[in-house]
């Protein structure tokens, strides 16, 4: 590649032709939609009180030092930065999290009324982690990239008040469209499109009790963590029917569990349900993030 900024504005397919704002969402909702197919992101503030965002954190600790403690409990995302997938039942507050009526109506509204539950995770960079690499989650899908249709969302909560020392998580805006031959792996561009990421990001700074929702394809890293202490963020991933994500995930629920949910939860959950949960090993790996970037 050598005329990079004529190969820049080549592999950005443009965004959709028509944003799908379904017919009688809330204003709120409508907005979110239509930021999410702009922006690729959107947040919502103060959607839960200080008090259960340190019970969040509290079980996210709890849960990291129980997959630190067994082999393939944790999965490395760059030097210093880990990912830890577990079940609904290791965090008090899930059902909080998916039956919150932004995240049941934004979810609906974006993927259809039959949206399915399909991770629940979180990413811990500890001080000392590196820059990741641009990338984004996993390869664009048909729908996306033949129909301009979003198939996933990925729903973020913090479990600190986020300071730029920290490395916040940084988004290039509108790039969720974007798509070329010579990404690797169909989810990391190459390094000479660098500034077309640079110019478009943001860096975000959420405080604890925040939700912000955003496609995982648009192209986004995490930055060096120069601080005294780590930055844990939980990830709930939520597909449209087919997205086929909940593959790449080893989430389930105990009967008693299953059994204790209300209807309008368990009808979007697709995980098994047993009579024993089984610690999680780690499979979503994403090996261009294994080292870190620059």
């Amino acid at each position: 590649m050598t005329d990079t900024s004529t190969d820049l504005e080549d592999i950005s397919l443009g965004g959709p032709d028509r944003i799908p704002v379904p017919e009688g969402a809330s204003p709120e909702i409508a907005e979110a939609v239509r930021a999410l197919y702009t922006d690729g992101t959107i947040g919502k503030k103060g959607a839960f009180s200080r008090e259960w965002a340190t019970d969040m954190a509290e079980d996210v600790y709890v849960a990291f030092h129980q997959a630190l403690a067994r082999k393939g409990g944790t999965m490395g995302r760059g030097p210093r930065r880990y990912y830890v997938e577990i079940h609904p039942e290791q965090l008090r507050g899930w059902v909080d999290i998916v039956d919150h009526p932004w995240v049941r109506e934004l979810s609906e509204a974006v993927l259809g009324p039959e949206y399915q539950i399909v991770e629940l995770g979180f990413d811990i960079p500890f001080p000392g982690a590196k820059n990741q690499p641009w990338h984004r989650d996993f390869r664009m899908p048909e729908a996306t990239r033949e129909d301009r249709r979003l198939t996933s969302l990925a729903f973020n909560l913090t479990a600190v008040d986020t300071v730029d020392e920290m490395g916040p998580f940084e988004i290039a805006l509108g790039t969720q469209w974007d798509l070329s031959p010579e990404f690797d792996h169909e989810m990391f561009p190459p390094a000479s499109f660098a500034p077309r990421y640079a110019e478009r990001a943001v860096r975000k700074y959420p405080n604890m009790g925040d939700i912000a929702a955003r496609s995982a394809l648009t192209i986004h890293r995490g930055t060096q963590n120069f601080s005294s202490q780590p930055r844990p963020v939980l990830v709930l991933g939520i597909d449209a029917p087919g997205a086929g994500n909940a593959e790449h995930h080893d989430m389930a629920v105990t009967h008693a569990f299953h059994e204790s949910l209300p209807q309008r939860v368990r009808d979007h959950l697709v995980c098994p349900v047993v009579d024993e949960l089984t610690p999680i090993v780690q499979k979503h790996d994403i090996e261009g993030l294994m080292m870190g970037g620059a």
